[in-house]
């Protein structure tokens, strides 16, 4: 590999690991518990509704509850992938079809060009 590249790779590893290694442990809240570092915002909501309406009830429970939090994560970032790969398909193709279009157009004013001689 150039070197150029072995800097970029580094470069992208620094990236990735120094924030999570600088990160800071958050206080433990009031209640003792140690707080998540990185919790979502699904459980921030969850707790925010807790406090302020402790009577609520939901409109409906979920049909599917992963085993773990891992899980849970897996099925997430599945889910991520897959609308990336929706994404970049459909870029894909519209790049291409504009392509061809355009090659389509050339070749057809190459032609006209050639019979008005």
């Amino acid at each position: 590999m150039k070197r150029q590249n072995w800097l970029l790779l580094l470069a992208v590893v620094l990236l990735t690991a120094l924030p999570l290694w600088l990160v800071q442990k958050p206080v433990p809240g009031t209640d003792g518990k140690a707080a998540e570092i990185f919790s979502g915002s699904d459980t921030q909501g969850q707790q925010a509704i807790s406090e302020l309406a402790p009577d609520y009830q939901p409109w409906f429970e979920s049909f599917l509850t992963p085993a773990s939090k891992e899980i849970e994560s897996l099925l997430f970032a599945l889910q991520a992938a897959l609308g990336a790969g929706v994404i970049g398909y459909w870029l894909g193709v519209s790049v291409t079809r504009e392509k061809i279009r355009r090659e389509t157009e050339q070749q057809a004013a190459g032609q006209e060009k050639t019979h008005a001689d």
